[in-house]
């Protein structure tokens, strides 16, 4: 008989593996302290990007991180948490060693390889699937000095056989016109899909769930505890007593953890974004490689996409350096208009491998976050592959390397 499978956490994995679940005859109940894509799902730059395989920690990392922290880049880290931060820096630069980067870049390509198919999948059959079109990732390069240090990457890509096409300035300008001129090198993806409004892609999601006899909650859970066998989630309303949950928080999934006895090295990778007024003056996500920022174009408006800011995952937001953005947006794409409508962040959820965690970890909970910049690319494949746990099927993928007692 099928058991009630609880998921925790309703952004873009925990919108996924209840609906996988569903489709597996389970009785599914989605709970989120707040509602659909609240968290770092809603804010993204939209882009799932198909054969992502560079993680975070790269050769070299410690020295160009240094250089961004002191040239006022893309990464900053919260001075009042630097000490707590320390043990996952650590992790962190080991995992930059030439062995253990490789071994991570097999690893998510394993996963990223199945973005497109996956997501294809899930939409089926729903009415989400003109939200998501095949329009490419496009990384620009204002300076040669950029684009050759953006070699490494391109071999690994080369050595995992992702395709990509290198762009001169004139075709560049031939893809995206009403660029500034600025650019000469261009490298593009153009198998990869994008969403131009994340959060009604997930909103309609849950819309389908529930369509299909899924049942969605929103409350505040504070505390997972098991006793006797038996699972209770306390939360802000009462305590639920359950028979299986996946939780899937994202970059608050270790405070949930502590009373099952599991803690792991998840840190906040802070990202933040700007909204402008909308414009149909470019066609795909376009990343800006020398200055670090990534211009979206979305249903509400052109998104502006940056940072890593490494900080407690409940500090509160500053937003002066993604509104500092705005001069170099508008050198970029001169036909915008520079208002600024809104500021958002969300914490992305990052472990120093920069491999999600997809497990089981006992005999009624599974585990699925970690996933850190892709969570919009790994979200429906996560939901095949718990599925597959849950339903004691193999996957199709092994899933050792993501197991919840690898660090």
């Amino acid at each position: 008989m099928k058991k009630t499978v609880h998921v925790i956490g309703a952004g873009a994995v925990g919108i996924s593996c209840a609906i996988h679940l569903l489709s597996d005859g389970h009785n599914v109940v989605l709970l989120d302290r707040e509602g659909p894509a609240a968290g770092a799902s809603f804010g993204n730059a939209g882009a799932i990007v198909n054969g992502s395989c560079l993680p975070t920690a790269t050769p070299g990392i410690v020295l160009s991180a240094l250089k961004m922290l002191l040239n006022k880049g893309p990464l900053s880290i919260q001075a009042k948490h630097a000490l707590s931060l320390t043990p996952w820096l650590l992790r962190f630069v080991n995992q930059s060693r030439e062995t253990n980067y490789l071994n991570s870049a097999e690893h998510l390509i394993a996963l990223t390889n199945h973005a497109n198919s996956s997501w294809q999948r899930l939409l089926s059959n729903t009415p989400c699937q003109s939200l998501m079109v095949q329009n490419g990732w496009l990384r620009l390069f204002e300076t040669t000095a950029a684009f050759d240090a953006n070699l490494a990457a391109r071999e690994l890509m080369d050595q995992l056989q992702v395709p990509y096409q290198l762009l001169n300035q004139q075709e560049v300008r031939d893809l995206e016109p009403n660029l500034a001129p600025i650019f000469k090198h261009g490298f593009f993806q153009s198998d990869c899909h994008s969403i131009n409004n994340p959060g009604r892609m997930l909103e309609s999601l849950t819309d389908h769930f529930i369509a299909l006899g899924g049942t969605f909650k929103q409350c505040n859970i504070q505390d997972i505890q098991i006793q006797n066998e038996q699972i209770t989630l306390k939360t802000n309303q009462s305590d639920l007593s359950v028979e299986k949950i996946v939780l899937c928080t994202g970059a608050w999934s270790t405070q949930l953890t502590k009373g099952l006895n599991y803690r792991a090295p998840l840190a906040a990778e802070r990202g933040y974004h700007m909204m402008l007024p909308a414009t149909d003056a470019i066609s795909r996500p376009v990343v800006n490689a020398d200055r670090g920022f990534v211009i979206c174009p979305m249903e509400s408006g052109l998104r502006v996409t940056s940072q890593v800011e490494l900080a407690d995952v409940d500090a509160p937001a500053d937003y002066q350096k993604i509104q500092s953005y705005l001069p170099d947006v508008q050198h970029m794409l001169p036909s915008i208009e520079p208002k600024i409508e809104s500021c958002w962040m969300g914490p992305r959820p990052s472990f120093p491998d920069s491999l999600p965690v997809i497990s089981q970890f006992s005999e009624h909970i599974y585990f699925a976050f970690g996933h850190q910049h892709l969570g919009l690319t790994l979200g429906p494949i996560t939901g095949e592959l718990i599925a597959d746990l849950v339903a004691q099927r193999a996957p199709n993928i092994d899933l050792t390397p993501y197991r919840h007692d690898r660090f």
